[in-house]
């Protein structure tokens, strides 16, 4: 873990890991986001990415390091769920898809339609891929591992190609 250090209210660092660097972001609450630095959407990417702010001492300290080490374990191998604490943002309705994320196990792919129906929701495919769209935290809200129907890879906030060595990084693995 690298650069870790404030802004505002959150604690934040760089987090270099085999599947690349990382900017993960916390509150005193538990992490709110977890991002991908290199993303294809510059609305996405803290500002860790741009700034190298000093060591600092902060109350999501703790949840900084949480997620950094579940974030390492899980590009080591790893197929235990993030059970670290969150500090999401959301509508009622988008935080119950992302909660709903955590329960699809390592190596697993589901569809946006069998998630929907999971939830209760048959045929509200594309809302659930809205909601899962404003997933903050990659990689430990395995929103990757919801796929269009047949398999094929749809949406994802950090492009198609990470979504797809996510995935491959899984099958290995598993």
């Amino acid at each position: 873990m690298i650069g870790l250090g404030t802004d505002s209210d959150r604690m934040q660092a760089v987090v270099d890991t085999s599947l690349g660097r990382f900017a993960v972001a916390a509150t005193a609450k538990g992490l709110c986001a977890l991002t991908p630095l290199g993303a294809r959407t510059a609305a996405a990417r803290p500002a860790a990415e741009t700034q190298s702010p000093p060591a600092a001492e902060h109350e999501g300290h703790a949840h900084v390091a949480a997620a950094a080490a579940a974030l390492t374990a899980y590009c080591a191998g790893d197929p235990a769920p993030y059970t670290g604490a969150l500090d999401l943002a959301g509508s009622e309705f988008q935080l119950r898809v992302l909660r709903h994320l955590l329960e699809v196990p390592f190596g697993a792919q589901v569809t946006y339609g069998a998630l929907a129906k999971d939830l209760g929701l048959p045929g509200d495919a594309r809302a659930v891929g809205q909601a899962i769209a404003a997933n903050p935290i990659a990689i430990l809200i395995p929103c990757h591992r919801v796929v269009g129907a047949g398999g094929t890879l749809r949406g994802y906030a950090w492009g198609l190609d990470l979504k797809g060595r996510l995935l491959a990084h899984e099958l290995r693995i598993g």
